[in-house]
């Protein structure tokens, strides 16, 4: 009888991932070997699982280096047109198992990591993968790169990926982030902010280039001189590039993200020599590098910090003295470019939100004071060159810079943004004589109160296209939010709903169903996520439903185990999984969630034999460090599951986890293992989304509103194939109107007084019965996002997935029906149409030579390090 195969032998077998080649294996082996001696400086008597972890990084990123310096060259040859994505945010995550994917190295990584070998001597030059080293062990050594809040960032992350996979030149410019977005722990049930020291053992992904070293000013004044305006008497920083490399999906194509350190400059400017003042000089060089060395972890809030400002000029003035010198040089025996007419020809620039928002006005800077260009014509390039992509419909979102602040740090910048408005007031005086309110409305700087800059109005007016990120979105941003500018240039307004990346979202997280629809319709869908609709020719196939709930259920298990590791409270892998993770904020109603999960403990209190579909509820996100209520929010739920958990009387029946410190890394455990995904927020509030995304790629249905792309999600697969309930975008403006009465609906519905009544009592506060009360009374006196309005027509849509949860072969079929549905949710779907429609670039997938051997890679290095 044949030995069935391990998980680890059938994950060789997965050829999506790469096919194992000999020669490849022994090249790994000699590759970690050469690193863990040479790089690492250790013998297998002294290796820990890091140094194992960082060996194996770094003989993957042997792979790349080739591919990246051929690239560059490549770019600098060709010399297209390049885009520049400008981002405060890019949530990585890890990078190990991707590189090893999108190289097609995982299999023969695999291979020469599990494959046991007997020790041929005792000597240091020893086989070393006889130790039988555990591939996800290692993976797990790898600190997530946090560098984002949420959507935002992770989005941004995706783009690269699609990006390099589509053959576009492209580069990523942020921040370098000391610090990442704060680990979570739950302490009592609250949440407890640790910092995330995520370099703390060394990036192996990362190059430096000191070379590449750029001054950025602040503070100073302006003097007015016979050439025009200048900015003397600044504060430098400087701003020092580490280099990632963005490997495309299996094209030799590596693209670059670059992220700025701050650093200060070595004159100290010191009056006395005396040993004091210089040692307080070489200490108050923290202030300066100070700007790099946290990330905000507000991202729905604003909060007009200068540090924050500071961080968002940083990394605008660092990028375009980058860009523009990459424009000025052109490949060798070509005269480098003095004229900027072709500017936005050859740069597209693409603002992620208003934060890199400085940057029209500091290439303006760059045109008016240092290249002298007159200003109607920098203007013009300035337009065609930038883009700019809104995220939020929420008012406090907005960020609104102190006109005091921006004086005292960028002062020639507020010159210029002054500048930008009379232009941009005196066209619409002259469209609209006398409407002093579509002055005061579109105007670049608010005058009630304190006087702000208003940094959405300064990119739509800077930028040639705006765009929303779902169909919902991009309609509310144009029809009310931004709408007196939507009349002005209706041209100027797009869509483009966001996607996610096939290669990190299913073949890296879910490496079971990947192979399965590969087997199914072929590998082209790694590419084209579209060829995913030739799985509805398999909706009735009963093998393929077979083979879908196996996996579905596999990973319920591997997940299920990871939870009780992690956890004090046994799981139920047969129950279903209903999972809501996400930021806590009160817009995505985890409190609604909430509610209906005291609804489920009521019902199994009062009726314990009654039948009952067991759940796992399991939610998770992290909440802003100042956010008072979502922090409440948490303790909540955690309450909540601290009665329900250990209540005999409901047993098996309902469990309740609050996943501590959710990420990227978790997010790819925690989706694959998902049935039910909870994309609940009001309608009209959530941007788009991308976990909807994932959730659904995974197999996972949803139970949502009518709201960011929850709605195209329904277009695509059928509104009958999700849980739709809820008010919609019109009834929720209808009851604004109305006025909202949250009182009516708990004196309406039997069950939220229930539910409302055992909070306020102290019913899972026992120790303190006034602990909700600031949340009890937001719910019922100023709940903006109406949580009582939609809990009945919830809890009833809930009652409709547990009834097709009964039947798991209809279940399946839906969960199929969603996962064909999924090909317009690509990132390279996203990515193709900002080109074509926005950046003006083909993504042609530009076929970059394979590297050359190791010999000619470095005399090629020498050249193309300058090219980069």
């Amino acid at each position: 009888m044949a030995t069935p195969l391990t998980d680890q032998e059938k994950r060789k077998q997965i050829s999506i991932r790469g096919i194992v080649g000999v020669e490849n294996v022994a090249e790994l082996k000699k590759g970690f070997n050469r690193h863990l001696h040479f790089t690492l400086v250790k013998d297998r008597n002294i290796a820990t699982p890091r140094d194992y972890y960082f060996a194996l990084a770094h003989t993957v990123r042997d792979h790349l280096v080739g591919r990246w310096i051929r690239t560059q060259q490549f770019y600098y040859e060709a010399d297209p047109k390049r885009v520049y994505y400008l981002s405060l945010e890019f949530y990585m995550g890890r990078t190990l198992q991707n590189t090893m994917i999108n190289l097609g190295l995982q299999n023969a990584c695999d291979e020469a990591i599990y494959q046991p070998h007997k020790l041929t001597s005792h000597n240091d030059n020893a086989d070393f993968f006889s130790l039988g080293l555990d591939m996800e062990e290692l993976e797990e050594m790898e600190e997530d790169a946090g560098l984002g809040n949420g959507g935002l960032g992770r989005l941004a992350a995706c783009f690269l990926d699609s990006m390099a996979t589509l053959g576009l030149a492209a580069y990523g410019y942020g921040i370098r982030y000391e610090y990442g977005i704060f680990n979570q722990k739950i302490r009592d049930g609250w949440q407890v902010e640790e910092a995330d020291d995520w370099l703390r053992h060394g990036n192996p992904w990362e190059k430096a280039r000191p070379e590449y070293m750029l001054p950025v000013h602040f503070y100073g004044r302006v003097e007015e001189t016979r050439d025009g305006p200048k900015w003397v008497d600044t504060q430098v920083v400087l701003a020092m590039p580490y280099d990632t490399p963005i490997p495309g999906y299996m094209n030799n194509t590596v693209n670059t993200m670059r992220l700025w350190s701050a650093r200060a400059p070595n004159d100290f400017n010191l009056k006395d020599f005396n040993v004091g003042d210089y040692i307080q000089a070489v200490l108050d060089r923290n202030l300066a590098e100070n700007i790099s060395r946290v990330l905000y972890p507000n991202d729905n809030f604003f909060e007009g910090k200068e540090l924050r400002l500071k961080q968002e000029y940083f990394v605008v003035a660092a990028t375009l003295q980058d860009i523009i010198r990459r424009f000025k040089t052109t490949k060798k025996g070509v005269p480098g470019r003095t004229s900027f007419k072709s500017f936005p020809d050859k740069v597209a620039i693409q603002l992620n939100d208003t934060h890199p928002a400085m940057a029209i006005p500091e290439l303006m800077r760059i045109f008016l004071d240092i290249e002298k260009i007159d200003w109607d014509t920098a203007w013009d390039l300035t337009r065609r060159t930038f883009a700019y992509t809104n995220h939020t419909v929420l008012p406090e979102a907005l960020e609104r810079w102190p006109v005091q602040l921006m004086e005292k740090l960028l002062p020639r910048h507020l010159q210029i943004i002054y500048q930008i408005n009379q232009a941009h007031l005196d066209k619409i005086a002259a469209l609209y004589p006398n409407d002093m309110d579509k002055l005061r409305t579109m105007s670049l700087i608010e005058e009630d109160g304190s006087k702000r800059v208003n940094m959405a109005h300064l990119c739509i007016v800077g930028s040639h296209a705006v765009n929303g990120v779902a169909e919902i979105h991009s309609n509310i941003i144009k029809t009310q939010v931004f709408r007196n500018f939507s009349e002005l240039e209706p041209n100027k307004f797009q869509n483009k709903t966001n996607g996610i990346t096939p290669r990190r979202w299913l073949l890296l997280c879910n490496p079971g169903l990947a192979e399965l629809i590969a087997e199914a319709i072929g590998e082209d869908y790694v590419r084209d996520l579209g060829e995913l609709r030739m799985l509805n020719d398999l909706v009735n196939d009963a093998t393929f439903i077979r083979d879908v709930s196996k996996v579905k259920q596999d990973n319920k298990v591997k997940f299920a185990q990871y939870l009780e590791k992690e956890y004090p409270v046994k799981i139920n892998p047969a129950s279903m999984f209903d999972v809501h993770v996400k930021r806590i904020h009160e817009y995505k109603r985890q409190l609604l969630n909430c509610l209906h999960i005291i609804t489920m403990y009521n019902r199994i209190k009062m009726n314990p034999t009654a039948p009952f579909v067991p759940r796992t509820v399991i939610i998770g996100g992290k909440a802003a460090p100042g956010y008072h209520m979502a922090k409440m929010i948490i303790k909540l739920i955690t309450s909540v599951a601290d009665v329900v958990n250990n209540d005999p009387v409901v047993g098996s029946k309902l469990k309740v986890i609050f996943l501590e410190n959710y990420r990227v890394s978790l997010a790819e455990k925690v989706i694959p293992a998902t049935d039910l995904s909870e994309q609940i927020s009001t309608a009209g509030t959530e941007a788009s989304g991308t976990g909807n995304m994932k959730f659904m790629l995974n197999g996972a249905l949803t139970i949502g509103t009518m709201d960011g792309a929850n709605v195209e999600m329904a277009e695509e697969a059928g509104e009958e194939n999700l849980f739709i309930f809820g008010m919609r975008v019109e009834d929720v403006a209808e009851m604004d109107k109305k006025g909202y009465d949250a009182m009516a609906y708990y004196k309406k519905i039997p069950e939220l007084k229930q539910v409302m009544d055992q909070i306020t009592s102290g019913f899972f506060s026992p120790k303190n019965p006034e602990l909700f009360k600031d949340l009890t009374e937001m719910l019922f006196k100023h709940d903006r996002f109406k949580v009582f309005a939609d809990f009945e027509a919830y809890v009833k849509c809930q009652e409709k997935v547990s009834k097709l949860y009964k039947n798991p072969v209809e279940w399946t079929k839906m969960v199929i029906k969603n996962i064909a549905a999924t090909g317009k949710f690509s990132s390279d779907r996203t990515i193709k149409e900002y080109a074509t429609e926005v950046w003006g670039v083909e993504p042609t997938n530009l076929k970059i030579p394979p590297p050359s051997e190791p010999r000619e890679a470095i005399e090629e290095t020498v050249k193309a390090l300058k090219k980069m």
